[in-house]
């Protein structure tokens, strides 16, 4: 059972607005991270959306299961603790909008930097009803994309789509039929949480994002640790295992990158414009 999140009560303009969405917003961040706290509360004071902080786990849900043989296999490498911590916080945050009554989740980060007048547009925006189940607002890597709808929820901003990895958690949007195609995806733990979300091939929702980013990440060191990033000897035993799995993988991601080019696959969205 996820606990609720204790909202940080904005305006409360967008909750007299009988027409919209129902948006939830959650911050994840680690109940002992008062600085990220302070200063993100900071950045939002005043906003016209209600929102709180979910406290980030430190390692693995009991609603997971994760087999570091596993992991080396798909990713290469087994997961940090602080790795396994984000992927359960990002998962028991999906778990909790899905027991509320909420219709649309928007997930951030503690070290994000929001612009809360374009976020306040989106909240008044029906995702499911464009058929958009999941929407990143952030990604790390310059990714290959493509264009899906020009000025989307506001003037000069753009849905893409991008065709293959581009990384980052920091901050999207789900539905509920998108968090629920999620929830049943990401059970078994095989790779951080951005590479999963990135998998639009495997979990089947277009890696959408709005461009120019709405949110971006604070410049300073993640809380994850950069210990992930040094080099990992694959044991013989599972040498084999790995070396398929990677193959299978590439060819997945070069099969997106065809996909893409394909202008009859675009998806098929509606306008993301307030009504």
């Amino acid at each position: 059972m996820t606990e609720r999140v204790a909202p940080v009560v904005g305006s409360g303009e967008m909750a007299r607005d009988a027409t919209a969405p129902r948006t939830q917003l959650v911050v994840i961040s680690l109940p002992d991270a008062t600085e990220r706290r302070a200063a993100f509360s900071a950045r939002a004071s005043g906003v016209a959306l209600d929102w709180g902080f979910l406290d980030a786990r430190r390692g693995l849900g009991l609603d997971l299961t994760y087999d570091p043989d596993e992991a080396i296999v798909f990713k290469g490498r087994p997961l940090s603790p602080g790795e396994l911590g984000c992927y359960t916080s990002h998962y028991a945050a999906w778990t909790m909008f899905l027991e509320g009554a909420a219709t649309q989740l928007v997930v951030f980060e503690d070290d994000t930097i929001v612009d809360w007048t374009f976020l306040e547009k989106l909240a008044r925006i029906d995702l499911q009803a464009s058929s958009i189940g999941f929407l990143r607002l952030y990604a790390m890597d310059p990714g290959p994309c493509r264009r899906v709808q020009a000025n989307a929820v506001d003037f000069q901003r753009h849905l893409i789509e991008y065709v293959d990895r581009v990384f980052g958690g920091q901050a999207y949007a789900l539905t509920r039929a998108g968090a629920e195609r999620l929830i049943r995806h990401c059970r078994t733990v095989r790779r951080p949480i951005d590479d999963e979300l990135d998998r639009s091939w495997a979990h089947g929702l277009p890696n959408l994002c709005i461009f120019p980013f709405p949110v971006i990440a604070q410049s300073g060191v993640s809380t994850i640790g950069l210990g992930r990033y040094g080099g990992n000897e694959i044991p013989a035993h599972l040498r084999s295992r790995r070396r398929r799995a990677r193959l299978a993988e590439l060819a997945r991601r070069a099969g997106r990158r065809v996909y893409g080019l394909l202008p009859w696959t675009k998806p098929a969205v509606g306008s993301l414009k307030e009504s």
